[in-house]
C-alpha cells in the first residue's frame, strides 16, 4: 500500500513538473478537450415536441426513405411519404398504420410535383412543413465516360439534381412557415468523383446547392443538412441493375472504343465492380437513417453528416487529400484500357 501511495506521488509531481514546463501545450490540451465537451453537448440537445411536425420525405419505396418514414413516423412526426409507383405506397401504409400519408410523386414531372406540394399543404394547414428530406435517386448508367450520351446523363440528372432542387423550390414556402429543415441525400461520390455519368455530377451538384440554399435560408430559420452516404445495399446499388446497365453501355459502343478499351476491359471492370461493391457495400442502412433523424430532431443539426465506416475512415479524408494523390488510388482500383499502353508505347517512341 506504502508503494502505491509512493507511485502516486511520484506521478503526481512528474505532472505538475510536466505542467510547469509546457503550460502551452497544456492550455491546448484543455481547451480542446472543453471544445469537445461543448460540441459534444451542444449536439445532443433535441427539439422537445415533434408531434405536430409534419415531414415529407421523397424516394420512400425501399431503402433509405422507407426505413426513415417508418422510423418518424414512430416517433411521432406527421410522415407524408412519396412513393414513385402505387406497390412502394401500398407495401410502406401496410408496414405502419393509416396515420402515416402517401403519395406518389414523379421528381421528374413538374405537374406530379405540384399535385404533392396541395397535398402536404392542406395536410399541413397554417403549421407549414417542418422537414423535407430529398432522398430520391439513381444511380445508373454510371461507368466510363466515353461510353455515354447525353441521355444517360440526363437520366441520372433530372432525377437526383434538377429534380431535387425543383421539388425544394416548391416547399420552400411551406418550409419557411414552419422554420423547419431540408435534408439532401448526397454522397461521398459527390466529394471525390470516380465514376463516368451523372451521378458524381448530381451528388456534387446537391452539395453546391444545398450549401446555396443554407446560407440563403438562415435567416429565415430554415437549416439545411447534408448527408453523405458510403457505400450500402440498397436498390442504387444493386448489382443486377449496374451490370445490367453496364452490358447494355458495353453492346452499343462503337468499334474503335471497344478496340480502345480491349476485348478483356469489360470482364475485369465487372468483376472490379462486385468485388468493390460486396467489399464496401454496408448492409446496415440505419447508419444513414439515424443521421438523417438526427438533421430533424436536434435543436442544431450539422451541416453535414458523414454516413458510414467507409466514408468516414476513407473516402471522405482522400477528398481532401492532393488530387495526385485520388488519382493514384483510384488508378489502383480500376483496370487500364488497352488503348492506354498503345499511347504508352507511342510516346516513348516520340522522345
Amino acid at each position: 500500500m506504502a508503494l502505491q501511495n509512493e507511485a502516486q506521488d511520484d506521478w503526481f509531481e512528474r505532472f505538475k513538473e510536466f505542467c510547469m514546463v509546457n503550460p502551452i501545450l497544456m492550455g491546448t490540451l484543455t481547451s480542446v478537450v472543453f471544445l469537445i465537451v461543448c460540441w459534444t453537448i451542444r449536439d445532443s440537445l433535441k427539439i422537445k415536441d415533434v408531434r405536430e411536425k409534419y415531414v415529407f420525405i421523397t424516394g420512400c419505396d425501399s431503402g433509405f426513405g422507407n426505413l426513415l418514414a417508418q422510423r418518424l413516423h414512430k416517433r411521432g412526426f406527421g410522415v407524408i411519404a412519396a412513393c414513385l409507383t402505387e406497390k412502394g405506397s401500398q407495401d410502406l401504409k401496410a408496414c405502419t398504420s393509416p396515420a402515416l400519408r402517401t403519395v406518389i410523386l414523379n421528381v421528374t414531372n413538374p405537374r406530379s410535383i405540384a399535385n404533392a406540394v396541395e397535398y402536404v399543404a392542406s395536410e399541413t394547414g397554417k403549421k407549414g412543413l417542418f422537414g423535407l428530406v430529398n432522398n430520391a435517386g439513381r444511380a445508373t448508367p454510371i461507368g466510363p465516360t466515353d461510353w455515354l450520351d447525353m441521355e444517360d446523363f440526363h437520366r441520372v440528372l433530372d432525377v437526383n439534381l434538377i429534380g431535387l432542387i425543383e421539388v425544394t423550390l416548391k416547399f420552400l414556402p411551406l418550409l419557411k412557415k414552419a422554420q423547419g429543415r431540408v435534408v439532401n441525400v448526397a454522397s461521398v461520390m459527390g466529394r471525390l468523383a470516380f465514376g463516368g455519368g451523372g451521378y458524381c455530377l448530381s451528388k456534387c451538384g446537391v452539395e453546391s446547392f444545398s450549401d446555396s440554399l443554407r446560407r440563403d435560408m438562415q435567416y429565415f430559420g430554415v437549416k439545411v443538412s447534408i448527408i453523405e452516404p458510403g457505400f450500402f445495399k440498397t436498390g442504387v446499388t444493386s448489382l443486377d441493375v449496374i451490370e445490367k446497365d453496364l452490358n447494355r453501355l458495353w453492346n452499343r459502343l462503337a468499334p474503335e472504343v471497344k478496340c480502345s478499351y480491349g476485348d478483356k476491359y469489360f470482364d475485369k471492370y465487372l468483376k472490379i465492380q462486385r468485388l468493390s461493391m460486396n467489399t464496401f457495400c454496408d448492409a446496415d442502412i440505419s447508419k444513414v437513417t439515424n443521421c438523417m433523424e438526427h438533421a430533424l430532431i436536434a435543436r442544431y443539426p450539422r451541416t453535414r453528416y458523414g454516413a458510414g465506416w467507409d466514408a468516414k475512415l476513407f473516402w471522405l479524408p482522400l477528398s481532401y487529400a492532393p488530387a495526385v494523390v485520388a488519382d493514384k488510388m483510384l488508378k489502383l482500383i480500376l483496370p487500364r484500357p488497352l488503348g492506354s499502353k498503345r499511347v504508352l508505347s507511342k510516346n516513348q517512341v516520340d522522345v
